[in-house]
Protein backbone atom coordinates (compact mmCIF):
# COMPACT_ATOMS: atom_id res chain seq x y z
CA UNK A 1 0.00 0.00 0.00
CA UNK A 2 1.42 3.35 -1.09
CA UNK A 3 -1.15 6.08 -0.48
CA UNK A 4 -0.54 9.58 -1.81
CA UNK A 5 -3.00 12.41 -1.18
CA UNK A 6 -2.86 15.58 -3.25
CA UNK A 7 -4.33 18.33 -1.12
CA UNK A 8 -4.65 21.85 0.19
CA UNK A 9 -5.28 21.97 3.92
CA UNK A 10 -7.88 24.75 3.91
CA UNK A 11 -10.17 22.72 1.62
CA UNK A 12 -13.18 21.16 3.40
CA UNK A 13 -13.24 18.11 1.06
CA UNK A 14 -9.55 17.53 1.78
CA UNK A 15 -10.24 17.74 5.50
CA UNK A 16 -13.00 15.13 5.13
CA UNK A 17 -10.38 12.75 3.76
CA UNK A 18 -7.94 13.71 6.53
CA UNK A 19 -10.58 12.88 9.14
CA UNK A 20 -11.34 9.54 7.48
CA UNK A 21 -7.63 8.69 7.47
CA UNK A 22 -7.46 9.58 11.18
CA UNK A 23 -10.61 7.60 12.02
CA UNK A 24 -9.16 4.56 10.23
CA UNK A 25 -5.71 5.12 11.77
CA UNK A 26 -4.02 4.67 8.40
CA UNK A 27 -0.22 4.89 8.56
CA UNK A 28 2.31 6.20 6.08
CA UNK A 29 0.23 8.44 3.86
CA UNK A 30 2.28 10.78 1.66
CA UNK A 31 0.84 14.27 1.35
CA UNK A 32 1.52 16.55 -1.60
CA UNK A 33 0.39 20.19 -1.54
CA UNK A 34 -1.40 21.59 -4.58
CA UNK A 35 -1.72 25.37 -4.46
CA UNK A 36 -5.04 26.17 -6.10
CA UNK A 37 -4.58 29.90 -5.61
CA UNK A 38 -1.44 29.67 -7.75
CA UNK A 39 -3.06 27.40 -10.35
CA UNK A 40 -0.93 24.34 -9.65
CA UNK A 41 -3.98 22.11 -10.17
CA UNK A 42 -4.05 23.22 -13.82
CA UNK A 43 -0.54 22.03 -14.64
CA UNK A 44 -0.32 19.32 -17.28
CA UNK A 45 1.02 16.60 -14.99
CA UNK A 46 -1.84 17.01 -12.53
CA UNK A 47 -4.52 17.29 -15.23
CA UNK A 48 -3.26 14.08 -16.82
CA UNK A 49 -3.73 12.32 -13.49
CA UNK A 50 -7.07 14.01 -12.70
CA UNK A 51 -8.79 15.60 -15.73
CA UNK A 52 -11.21 17.35 -13.37
CA UNK A 53 -8.13 18.93 -11.71
CA UNK A 54 -9.64 18.92 -8.22
CA UNK A 55 -8.35 18.22 -4.74
CA UNK A 56 -8.40 15.95 -2.93
CA UNK A 57 -7.00 13.38 -5.31
CA UNK A 58 -5.84 10.02 -3.97
CA UNK A 59 -3.32 7.72 -5.57
CA UNK A 60 -3.12 4.18 -4.22
CA UNK A 61 -0.21 2.56 -6.04
CA UNK A 62 -1.43 2.85 -9.67
CA UNK A 63 -5.10 3.52 -8.80
CA UNK A 64 -6.24 7.16 -8.88
CA UNK A 65 -9.54 8.44 -7.49
CA UNK A 66 -10.86 11.95 -6.87
CA UNK A 67 -13.96 13.43 -5.16
CA UNK A 68 -13.78 13.38 -1.37
CA UNK A 69 -16.86 11.20 -0.90
CA UNK A 70 -15.57 8.60 -3.34
CA UNK A 71 -12.16 8.67 -1.66
CA UNK A 72 -13.60 8.31 1.85
CA UNK A 73 -15.83 5.41 0.83
CA UNK A 74 -12.92 3.72 -0.91
CA UNK A 75 -10.64 4.07 2.11
CA UNK A 76 -13.21 2.55 4.47
CA UNK A 77 -14.03 -0.30 2.10
CA UNK A 78 -10.42 -1.05 1.22
CA UNK A 79 -8.67 -0.46 4.53
CA UNK A 80 -11.24 -0.31 7.33
CA UNK A 81 -11.28 -3.00 10.00
CA UNK A 82 -15.08 -2.93 9.90
CA UNK A 83 -17.95 -1.19 8.14
CA UNK A 84 -18.99 1.13 11.00
CA UNK A 85 -18.13 4.31 9.11
CA UNK A 86 -19.74 3.14 5.87
CA UNK A 87 -22.15 0.27 6.57
CA UNK A 88 -22.58 -2.66 4.21
CA UNK A 89 -26.25 -2.98 5.13
CA UNK A 90 -28.14 -1.44 2.16
CA UNK A 91 -30.57 0.62 4.25
CA UNK A 92 -27.92 1.94 6.62
CA UNK A 93 -25.61 2.74 3.72
CA UNK A 94 -28.44 4.51 1.90
CA UNK A 95 -28.87 6.84 4.89
CA UNK A 96 -25.15 7.65 4.81
CA UNK A 97 -25.20 8.14 1.04
CA UNK A 98 -28.22 10.41 1.36
CA UNK A 99 -26.28 12.78 3.63
CA UNK A 100 -23.19 12.58 1.42
CA UNK A 101 -25.32 13.71 -1.53
CA UNK A 102 -26.75 16.45 0.69
CA UNK A 103 -23.19 17.60 1.29
CA UNK A 104 -22.21 17.55 -2.38
CA UNK A 105 -25.53 18.93 -3.64
CA UNK A 106 -26.52 21.52 -1.02
CA UNK A 107 -23.90 22.20 1.64
CA UNK A 108 -20.65 22.45 -0.30
CA UNK A 109 -22.10 24.37 -3.27
CA UNK A 110 -23.52 26.96 -0.87
CA UNK A 111 -20.13 27.31 0.82
CA UNK A 112 -18.15 27.38 -2.40
CA UNK A 113 -20.54 29.87 -4.00
CA UNK A 114 -20.08 32.17 -1.01
CA UNK A 115 -16.30 32.13 -0.67
CA UNK A 116 -15.18 31.64 -4.28
CA UNK A 117 -15.79 35.31 -5.26
CA UNK A 118 -13.73 36.34 -2.24
CA UNK A 119 -10.92 33.80 -2.59
CA UNK A 120 -10.48 33.98 -6.36
CA UNK A 121 -12.26 37.06 -7.78
CA UNK A 122 -11.14 39.76 -5.38
CA UNK A 123 -14.52 40.60 -3.88
CA UNK A 124 -14.37 42.11 -0.39
CA UNK A 125 -17.89 41.35 0.82
CA UNK A 126 -19.94 38.19 1.11
CA UNK A 127 -23.04 38.29 -1.06
CA UNK A 128 -26.34 38.25 0.83
CA UNK A 129 -27.95 35.77 -1.55
CA UNK A 130 -25.13 33.31 -0.94
CA UNK A 131 -25.35 33.64 2.82
CA UNK A 132 -29.04 32.84 2.50
CA UNK A 133 -28.10 29.55 0.82
CA UNK A 134 -25.86 28.69 3.77
CA UNK A 135 -28.76 29.47 6.10
CA UNK A 136 -30.96 27.13 4.07
CA UNK A 137 -28.37 24.38 4.49
CA UNK A 138 -28.47 24.88 8.26
CA UNK A 139 -32.26 24.54 8.27
CA UNK A 140 -32.13 21.26 6.37
CA UNK A 141 -29.37 19.86 8.61
CA UNK A 142 -31.32 20.81 11.73
CA UNK A 143 -34.34 18.88 10.47
CA UNK A 144 -32.21 15.81 9.66
CA UNK A 145 -30.84 15.45 13.20
CA UNK A 146 -33.44 13.13 14.67
CA UNK A 147 -30.62 10.96 16.06
CA UNK A 148 -27.34 11.98 17.74
CA UNK A 149 -25.46 11.59 14.46
CA UNK A 150 -26.56 12.33 10.90
CA UNK A 151 -27.16 8.72 9.89
CA UNK A 152 -27.93 7.02 13.20
CA UNK A 153 -26.57 6.50 16.68
CA UNK A 154 -22.86 6.41 15.82
CA UNK A 155 -20.40 8.36 13.69
CA UNK A 156 -20.30 7.58 9.99
CA UNK A 157 -18.87 9.15 6.85
CA UNK A 158 -22.02 11.27 6.79
CA UNK A 159 -20.79 13.13 9.86
CA UNK A 160 -17.16 13.27 8.79
CA UNK A 161 -17.88 14.70 5.34
CA UNK A 162 -20.65 17.06 6.43
CA UNK A 163 -18.74 18.44 9.42
CA UNK A 164 -15.81 19.36 7.19
CA UNK A 165 -18.20 21.58 5.24
CA UNK A 166 -20.44 22.79 8.07
CA UNK A 167 -17.51 23.76 10.30
CA UNK A 168 -16.30 25.90 7.40
CA UNK A 169 -19.76 27.36 6.83
CA UNK A 170 -19.77 28.23 10.53
CA UNK A 171 -16.68 30.38 9.94
CA UNK A 172 -18.56 32.27 7.22
CA UNK A 173 -21.95 32.49 8.94
CA UNK A 174 -21.90 31.40 12.61
CA UNK A 175 -24.60 28.89 13.52
CA UNK A 176 -27.25 30.45 15.75
CA UNK A 177 -27.66 27.89 18.54
CA UNK A 178 -31.08 29.31 19.41
CA UNK A 179 -32.36 28.71 15.88
CA UNK A 180 -30.45 25.49 15.31
CA UNK A 181 -29.89 23.80 18.70
CA UNK A 182 -29.55 20.28 17.28
CA UNK A 183 -27.05 21.36 14.65
CA UNK A 184 -25.07 23.37 17.18
CA UNK A 185 -24.95 20.41 19.58
CA UNK A 186 -23.94 18.05 16.76
CA UNK A 187 -21.07 20.33 15.73
CA UNK A 188 -19.92 20.43 19.36
CA UNK A 189 -20.01 16.61 19.54
CA UNK A 190 -18.01 16.31 16.37
CA UNK A 191 -15.41 18.78 17.62
CA UNK A 192 -14.66 16.52 20.59
CA UNK A 193 -13.78 13.54 18.41
CA UNK A 194 -10.09 12.78 17.91
CA UNK A 195 -10.49 12.51 14.14
CA UNK A 196 -11.87 16.06 14.13
CA UNK A 197 -9.10 17.47 16.29
CA UNK A 198 -6.36 15.83 14.23
CA UNK A 199 -7.92 15.99 10.78
CA UNK A 200 -9.99 19.18 10.73
CA UNK A 201 -8.79 21.80 13.18
CA UNK A 202 -5.52 22.74 11.47
CA UNK A 203 -7.02 23.19 8.02
CA UNK A 204 -10.07 24.95 9.46
CA UNK A 205 -7.74 27.50 11.06
CA UNK A 206 -6.10 28.05 7.67
CA UNK A 207 -9.53 28.50 6.10
CA UNK A 208 -10.43 31.06 8.80
CA UNK A 209 -7.20 32.99 8.29
CA UNK A 210 -7.55 32.96 4.51
CA UNK A 211 -11.11 34.23 4.69
CA UNK A 212 -10.12 36.98 7.11
CA UNK A 213 -7.19 38.07 4.96
CA UNK A 214 -9.26 38.19 1.77
CA UNK A 215 -12.05 40.20 3.40
CA UNK A 216 -9.72 42.70 5.03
Amino acid sequence: MVLTLYKIDASPPVRAVYMTIEALNLPDVEYIDVNLLEGEHLKEQFVQMNPQHTVPTLKDDDFVIWDSHAICGYLVTQYGDNDALYPNDPKKRALVDQKLHFDSGILFPSLRGTVEPVFFWGEKQLRTENLEKIEKGYKFAESFLTTPWLAGDHVTLADICCVATISSMHEVLPIDENKYPKLSAWLARCSKENFYKKGNEGGLLQFRQLLKSKLS
